[in-house]
C-alpha cells in the first residue's frame, strides 16, 4: 500500500546558523578567522542563499527551478542533512521517486534522529514497490512507547498488502492499545484471522465490536456476513434477533433477520419483518427498491402479489417522492407487460435524479415509435446531454429529437456533436446521424451540405430506406439527378410495397420525370395503404391528376388537402383558377 504524503515542515536552522556566524565575524572583527574558515563560512552562506531560493521556488510550485538552487546549495554543502531532504522532496514531488532515493537515504544517514526525513524515506521506499523496507522503517519509528503510534495503520496496511498476517497482527494490537477498540483495526483484525482461517478468533473480534459500540448496525450486519458464509446461519439469526430485541428500530437488521428467516423457509415470520423494515422511513430507499426488484423474479403467486401491493403502499408513504422508488413501481409495471405505467414512473424517477444513463436511454426510445411524443421525448434528451455531455448517444437522440419536432438549427448542432464524439466509436450511430443531419440541413436552405450527409449515410449502409426515400424525395423536389432519385426510390418500394410513404415518394420522382400514368399507379397502391392520407399526398394526387388531364378530380383532391398544414404555398392558386403551379 502506498503511504500517504507526509507534508512536514522542516526546522530550517541553517540560514540562522549562517546568519549568526556572519554577524559575529562583523561583530567581533578582532577575532581572525583563518583561510579554511573562511572559505567554509563562505560556501555555508552561498549554501544557505540557494537553499533559501529552492525551497521558496519548491512552494511556489515551480519545481524544476527549485530542484536547480537546491542542487547548487547541495555542491556547496554535500552533508547536510535539511539540504538532501528538501532535494529528494522536490523528486518525490515531480514523481522521480527513484532519483529521489539516493538523497533521502543520506538525509536519514545523517540525521536518524528526525522523523521527517525517515517518514521521506518510507513514502519512497513504497512509491518504488518495496513495502518492507518501507515497513522497517515505520516499526522503528512505532516500537518506541507512545511517540508515532498514528502510523500503525499505514504500518499493518504494509505488512497485509505483503502477506506478512503476523506482523500486521502485532502491529494492530500495538494501535488498539493507543487508539482503544475502533472498527478500522478490529475489521483488519477479522480479515487476517479469516486467511488465517481462524474463524472463532474473527468472531470474537466482531463480538467485541460490537460490544463497545452497541446498537450499531453496520458492525452487527459485519459479523452476520462472516456467520453466513461460513455456514453458521442459526448463529447469524440469533445475533439478529438478539439485536433487534435489545434495539427494535433497527430496519436493517429487520432486513437481515428477513432474509434469514426465508432461507430456513419461515416465509411469514420473515414477511413481518419485511413489512416493518420497509415501513421506516431510515431504511435506504434504494435497498427497499432492489429487495421489491429481486422479488420481482420470484414465482408469480396470488400471495405474491398481494405482498408486492402491501410493500408498494408502505414505500411510496415511507419514502414519497423518491427516485429509486419510482424506479421499482416502473419495474414491476413494464414486466407485466403495462409499458405506459412503467415509463410514467421511469420518468418521474428521472425528473428526480437523471443519473441513471441505462433508464434515460430507455425512456428516449421508448418515445419513438407510433404516436411519438417527441416533445416530452425532447425533456429526456435534453437531461442526457446535460448530465452526460461527453456521450455521442444522447447527442444523436437529441437530435434525431429536435429535427422531429422541426428545429432544425438545434438539430444539426445536436447531430454535428454527437459525430464529432463518436469518433471511431459506432459506425451505426454515425450512418444514422447523417441520415437525420441530411433531412435537417435541406430544410434549412443548406442543400447541398444535407446531400453531402445523405451521402455519408449511404457509404456506411447504401440500404438504409429512410435515407434511400428521403433523398430520393428532395432532389425531386430540386429536380435534380432525377434517374439517381428514381432508382434509389425504386429500390426502397421494392423492398416495402406496402408503406404509403415511400410509394408516395416514388410517385413524385417519377411525377418530375413526366411519367404520370406510372406516378397515378404508384400514388393509388400509396392510398390503398394508407389509412389517413396527408395533405402532401392529397396535393400530389391532385398534381397528377391534372397532368392526366383529370381537372375535376384534380381540384377536388386539392380541396381536400387545402386544410392540411402540409399544403404547399400555392394551392389556393392551384384550387382558385383551376390550374397546376409548381
Amino acid at each position: 500500500m502506498q503511504l500517504s504524503p507526509f507534508h512536514v515542515i522542516v526546522k530550517r536552522i541553517l540560514p540562522i546558523i549562517f546568519l549568526l556566524v556572519s554577524c559575529l565575524a562583523t561583530g567581533f572583527a578582532q577575532e581572525k578567522l583563518s583561510k579554511k574558515e573562511k572559505k567554509e563560512q563562505a560556501q555555508q552562506t552561498t549554501a544557505s542563499r540557494y537553499f533559501i531560493e529552492g525551497t521558496k521556488l519548491m512552494a511556489l510550485g515551480d519545481l524544476e527551478k527549485g530542484h536547480f538552487y537546491l542542487q547548487k546549495a547541495l555542491e556547496f554543502s554535500p552533508e547536510e542533512p535539511a539540504i538532501n531532504y528538501k532535494v529528494a522532496e522536490v523528486l518525490v514531488k515531480a514523481n522521480q521517486a527513484e532519483k529521489a532515493l539516493p538523497y533521502a537515504e543520506k538525509a536519514s544517514k545523517l540525521d536518524g534522529d528526525n522523523k521527517y526525513y525517515a517518514l521521506m524515506l518510507a513514502e519512497i521506499y513504497s512509491n518504488l514497490k518495496q513495502p518492507l523496507k518501507a515497513a522497517e522503517i515505520l516499526d522503528r519509528l512505532t516500537a518506541d512507547g507512545e511517540k508515532n503510534q498514528q502510523y500503525n495503520l499505514d504500518l499493518a496496511s504494509i505488512y497485509l498488502a505483503a502477506g506478512e498476517y503476523e506482523k500486521a497482527l502485532v502491529v494492530l494490537e500495538r494501535a488498539e492499545v493507543y487508539y482503544g477498540i475502533m472498527e478500522p483495526i478490529s475489521i483488519q483484525k477479522q480479515r487476517i484471522y479469516l486467511r488465517k482461517n481462524d474463524l472463532e478468533s474473527a468472531i470474537k473480534e466482531g463480538e467485541r465490536l460490537i460490544e463497545a459500540r452497541p446498537g450499531n448496525a453496520t458492525y452487527v450486519l459485519n459479523l452476520v456476513e462472516i456467520l453466513y458464509n461460513n455456514n453458521r446461519s442459526d448463529q447469524a439469526l440469533d445475533l439478529v434477533l438478539g439485536e433487534i430485541k435489545k434495539y427494535p428500530n433497527q430496519p436493517e437488521l429487520q432486513m437481515a433477520a428477513h432474509t434469514l428467516l426465508k432461507e430456513k423457509g419461515e416465509i411469514e415470520e420473515s414477511n413481518k419483518f419485511l413489512m416493518s423494515a420497509f415501513a421506516s422511513p431510515d431504511l435506504d430507499p434504494e435497498v427497499k427498491a432492489k429487495a421489491f426488484i429481486s422479488m420481482l423474479a420470484e414465482i408469480k403467486t396470488p400471495e405474491k402479489e398481494a405482498l408486492l401491493d402491501q410493500l408498494e403502499a408502505l414505500m411510496l408513504e415511507s419514502n414519497p417522492e423518491n427516485t429509486d422508488i419510482y424506479g421499482a413501481l416502473g419495474e414491476r409495471r413494464m414486466q407485466a407487460g403495462n409499458q405506459v405505467a412503467g415509463m410514467d414512473y421511469f420518468k418521474k424517477s428521472l425528473l428526480l435524479n437523471p443519473k441513471d444513463p441505462k433508464r434515460l436511454e430507455q425512456v428516449i426510445l421508448g418515445s419513438f415509435g407510433e404516436n411519438a411524443n417527441f416533445e416530452e421525448a425532447e425533456k429526456f434528451t435534453i437531461l442526457g446531454v446535460d448530465n452526460f455531455p461527453e456521450s455521442p448517444e444522447f447527442w444523436f437522440y437529441d437530435g434525431v429529437v429536435k429535427s422531429a419536432r422541426k428545429k432544425d438549427q438545434e438539430a444539426v448542432a445536436s447531430l454535428e456533436k454527437a459525430l464529432e464524439l463518436n469518433i471511431g466509436k459506432n459506425p451505426q450511430l454515425d450512418q444514422v446521424a447523417y441520415g437525420s443531419l441530411g433531412s435537417s440541413l435541406y430544410n434549412l436552405g443548406e442543400k447541398q451540405k444535407g446531400f453531402e450527409a445523405f451521402e455519408s449515410a449511404l457509404k456506411l449502409n447504401p440500404n438504409d430506406e429512410q435515407v434511400l426515400n428521403n433523398y430520393a424525395y428532395f432532389l425531386s423536389l430540386e429536380k435534380q439527378d432525377l434517374e439517381k432519385a428514381k432508382t434509389m426510390s425504386e429500390k426502397v418500394v421494392n423492398r416495402f410495397p406496402d408503406n404509403g410513404t415511400f410509394l408516395d415518394t416514388h410517385a413524385w420522382v417519377l411525377f418530375q420525370l413526366e411519367d404520370y400514368e406510372g406516378a397515378k399507379k404508384y400514388m393509388d397502391l400509396a392510398f390503398k395503404n394508407e389509412l389517413e392520407p396527408g395533405g402532401v399526398m392529397l396535393e400530389h394526387y391532385g398534381d397528377i391528376l391534372y397532368h392526366l388531364g383529370k381537372k375535376a378530380e384534380a381540384i377536388s383532391f386539392w380541396k381536400k388537402a387545402e386544410t392540411s398544414p402540409e399544403a404547399s404555398d400555392k394551392l389556393s392558386q392551384k384550387i382558385r383558377e383551376g390550374k397546376y403551379y409548381e
